[in-house]
Order: structure tokens, then C-alpha cells, then sequence
């Protein structure tokens, strides 16, 4: 499963990133600061070159832009405005916008109460763009209040979601918890692929999911307190002692047998959920049970009790196999993973696989953009002129944009890639 960067990385550890198809459905409280987790997911989007189109029902388009006019760029946003003509009720306040012109994809539905207009124009825009590109929907409880009723949102919403999850989008969805029945929350999560609930308590602000479609562990259903500073989320996690810790243990000594939990769960005299359970850290074994998966193992128990020594993870160490985890991109003539993506920099290792050419660039930043041949030997045209690109070779492009890669060598071309 292909997975990108919520742009939290908090986020990201907890539920194991983003997965290419899923439709997020963020269930909020008042007062939670949503709109964080919805700039950051914007954020990281641009910086990864992918488009996001913004359909608004609940904000006016000088509203939208005022929040994310600090890393906006025009060319990979298209705000879809339901509000001007919908809430905003056509008021010159509102309407004034459309005087001026802002250099933005904007489209303006003049008649946002039409369903069957509203959709028509989004798929249009939808099947105009590459696979990849990421939606936010402002407001499913803005939905409701303008169609009337919550029959009409949720057959839209049946409608989209498994349309956008084939194209190949990821999507944020917003709805206002205290708005909506109990039924219409339940059918929602049982379409989509993602759940999270965002609430206060005691003036704490508490993050929890309720549905993570293909993810094996389960910590992100407990309650998780996180803090909002400017931009910055910070998401707390318990720390993990001994007991937590078995489960992880005993699934890599299970790996390194070959043995699956069936087999391990017969040895053991226990049952294949008993052992799903443990490895997934819901459980903790009584002491017989645990000596029996240590004995089935043919592992001394202590081992699967001491401390774990290996190195923690620093902010400032970056290791190849965190890298390769980081896929954000794959064709079947390269892969791209993000190495760095922080503010208005960026760092991408691209692989040209083995005997392949493109006829285009890899992403497209309009962005100083230096490219370091790590290894491999590789050809480009840049404006009808070609190169040859050995290892510790380079480019420095500022304006220009590549039409053409060709890999020369027997193998993979790895490039460092980075955007300023």
C-alpha cells in the first residue's frame, strides 16, 4: 500500500501514515483547531507537487486563502466555491472576490442547492487531473444544512468516496459531530476507509480513531491528548513498557522463524487470535502462556523481556530504511520518496528504474531545483539540449524544466533531488 505524510508526524506514527485511496472523515467538536490538521495536510501536499482542490461550503474563498496564502502556489490549488451562492447568499461582500483577479483556479457554482449541478462540475475537474490529487471537503455539515436533509449528503457522500478512492485521491472530510444523527455518522464509517474524533475534555484536546481501514495496530483507538502551537501539532503517545513491548518481540522472533501465527498458535496450544492479539500490543499473555510461545519459539524467555537497546530515533538522523518507507510516487519508469519536506524546502531521492525512459520531469515544483547523481549514469534534455550524468555529477535549474531522462546504466539511477 502506497502511503504518504498527513504532514503531522505525530500523525503519521500513530496511525502509520496515509494510504493512497483513503478518505479521511474528521469528526469534530467545537473548539479542537481541526483547520491545523487541515493546513498541514494542505502543506504537505504542496510541497510534494500534488494538487489539491478545496470544495468549500462553510468559508468564502478570501476566508480559504488568507489561511494558507503563505505556501499557496497557484498552480496546484483549485478552490471549488459552494459558499459564495450557497451560505454567502450572493452578498456583494462575498461577490467582490470575482472583481478582481486573483491568478487561482477558482470555480464558483452559481447554484450550489443543485446536487446534480454541484457533482457534474466536480467530476469534471476530477477527470481533468492526473492521478494523485488530494480534496478537501470543508464541511459535510455545511452540505446538510444547504441540501436540507441528511439523505441527500450521505448519498453524495456514497457516491464520492469509493470514486475518489479508485481514482487514486486522498480525501479530508469535515463534519461538525453534534450536527449529525448517530446513523448518519455510523453509515459514514462504514464507507470510508479512515475515522478520527477530535474532542475536548477539561480543557484538554483529544485526538481518537474509530476506523482505520488495512492498519494492524490498534494504539490510535485510545485516546490520544495533543497541543497545537502555531502550526505545529504535537500528539502524545504512553510510554511503552515491558508488557507493551513482548508482543512487538515475539512477532520478530516469529518472522525470523518463517513461522506464521497459525503455526505459532498450534505449537503453543493456543488460538491465532490469542497471538494476534498479543503481537498487536491489545493483549499481555499470563505467565504460562507466555512461556509457552517462548518455548514453541525455542527462545529463552528473558530474551523476549529485556530492554530493547537498539538506538531511538533523532530528529536529525534520517536512515535508508526510513527513506524507502517514504514512497510518495511510482511509475513504471521511477519511484520517488520524500527525504525531507520542511517549509519551503524540500528533498527527494528519485530512482529511474533500470533501462527506462521518461518523456517529462518528476515533479513539478516552480522551485530552484539542484539534482545530485548519487549513482548510475543517466542522460537529460533540458530545452532540446542533452547531457550525460555520471555518479557526483549534477544540475542546477532554476527556471528550466528537464523533457527527458533516459537511465544509460544496467541498473537503478538513484538522484538526490533538492527544491529551495
Amino acid at each position: 500500500m502506497q502511503k504518504i505524510s498527513s504532514g503531522v508526524k505525530n500523525l503519521d506514527s500513530l496511525i502509520d501514515s496515509l494510504y493512497i485511496g483513503d478518505n479521511i472523515v474528521w469528526e469534530v467538536d467545537a473548539g479542537t483547531s481541526y483547520d491545523v490538521f487541515v493546513q498541514n495536510f494542505i502543506r504537505q501536499s504542496f510541497n510534494e507537487a500534488q494538487t489539491i482542490v478545496y470544495v468549500s461550503f462553510n468559508s468564502s474563498p478570501q476566508s480559504i486563502l488568507s489561511r494558507i496564502k503563505d505556501f499557496l502556489p497557484p498552480d496546484h490549488f483549485i478552490l471549488f466555491d459552494c459558499f459564495t451562492s450557497g451560505k454567502g447568499k450572493n452578498d456583494e461582500t462575498f461577490l467582490k472576490f470575482y472583481k478582481t483577479k486573483s491568478g487561482l483556479h477558482v470555480v464558483r457554482i452559481e447554484d450550489p442547492k443543485n446536487i446534480d449541478q454541484f457533482t457534474h462540475r466536480l467530476n469534471q475537474i476530477e477527470e481533468s487531473l492526473p492521478p494523485g490529487a488530494r480534496y478537501v471537503f470543508d464541511s459535510l455539515t455545511g452540505m446538510q444544512d444547504l441540501w436540507g436533509n441528511e439523505d441527500d449528503t450521505y448519498k453524495f457522500f456514497t457516491y464520492m468516496c469509493p470514486r475518489l478512492y479508485d481514482l487514486e485521491t486522498v480525501a479530508y472530510w469535515i463534519l461538525e459531530k453534534d450536527a449529525h444523527s448517530q446513523k448518519f455518522k455510523a453509515n459514514l464509517r462504514h464507507i470510508t476507509q479512515v475515522v478520527f474524533e477530535l474532542y475536548r475534555r477539561r480543557e484538554e484536546l483529544y485526538i481518537k480513531a474509530h476506523k482505520l481501514e488495512g492498519r494492524q495496530d490498534r494504539e490510535a483507538f485510545k485516546p490520544h491528548a495533543y497541543e497545537i502551537k502555531a502550526s505545529d501539532i504535537g500528539i502524545s503517545f504512553p510510554k511503552k513498557g515491558p508488557s507493551r513491548e513482548i508482543g512487538s518481540r515475539i512477532k520478530e522472533a516469529r518472522g525470523r522463524l518463517g513461522m506464521n501465527q497459525k503455526e505459532l498458535a498450534d505449537k503453543a496450544d493456543v488460538t491465532p487470535s490469542f497471538i494476534s492479539q498479543i503481537e498487536n500490543n491489545q493483549i499481555s499473555p499470563s505467565l504460562s502462556s507466555f512461556l509457552q510461545i517462548a518455548d514453541a519459539l525455542n527462545i529463552d524467555p528473558t530474551e523476549l523481556l529485556q530492554r530493547d537497546t537498539r538506538q531511538k530515533e533523532l530528529p536529525w538522523h534520517i536512515t535508508g530504511e526510513s527513506i524507502k518507507q517514504r514512497l510518495i510516487e511510482r511509475e513504471g519508469e521511477y519511484s520517488i520518496y520524500s527525504v525531507v519536506s520542511n517549509g519551503n524546502s524540500s528533498v527527494y531521492l528519485t530512482v529511474i528504474h533500470q533501462n527506462k525512459t521518461l518523456k517529462k520531469h518528476f515533479l513539478h515544483h516552480k522551485k530552484n531545483e539542484f539534482i545530485y547523481v548519487l549513482n548510475g549514469e543517466v542522460s537529460v534534455k533540458v530545452e532540446n539540449n542533452e547531457r550525460h550524468l555520471r555518479t557526483g555529477d549534477s544540475l542546477y535549474l532554476k527556471e528550466s524544466v528537464p523533457s527527458e531522462w533516459r537511465n544509460r546504466s544496467g541498473k537503478e539511477v538513484d538522484l538526490l533531488i533538492f527544491y529551495t
